[in-house]
């Protein structure tokens, strides 16, 4: 019983954080806040999907092959974690670090031409069109 709360717990807090993370990029004005939205929304990801290969059994073990004869391999499956998720998780921050780090540098060089991180007056400085609310 605790463990199914626990589990509906933490995605919903997962979908809450998910959701506040787009509203922040949808509607925030400062490309900076945008930046940091985008990593919260890409974290929250990541740790769905290592939620998702996570097994509510104990004891949890580590999936290494350790015995395979009969019930050590039952017991493998029943209790390890899925390691695909881990490494899909390490590859997904090696790419967010990268993409993050590209983002910044085109906010920097929105900041260097057009003196604000503001996104409608960066729009309106950079193309010369006015944008209005």
């Amino acid at each position: 019983m605790l463990e199914a709360f626990t589990y509906i717990l933490i995605i919903a807090v997962l979908g809450l954080n998910a959701l506040v993370s787009i509203y922040g990029i949808v509607y925030g004005r400062s490309l900076v806040k945008k930046l940091i939205s985008l990593t919260i929304l890409s974290d929250t990801v990541l740790v769905a999907v290592i939620f998702a290969g996570f097994y509510y059994a104990y004891p949890i073990v580590p999936p290494v092959y350790q015995d395979l004869a009969g019930a050590g391999r039952e017991f493998l499956v029943k209790h390890a974690s899925d390691p695909l998720p881990q490494a899909l998780v390490l590859t997904g921050i090696v790419i967010g670090l990268a993409v993050n780090a590209l983002i910044a540098f085109g906010i920097i060089q929105a900041y260097r031409l057009a003196k604000t991180t503001d996104a409608r007056k960066v729009v309106e400085v950079l193309s010369g069109v006015e944008v209005t609310e």
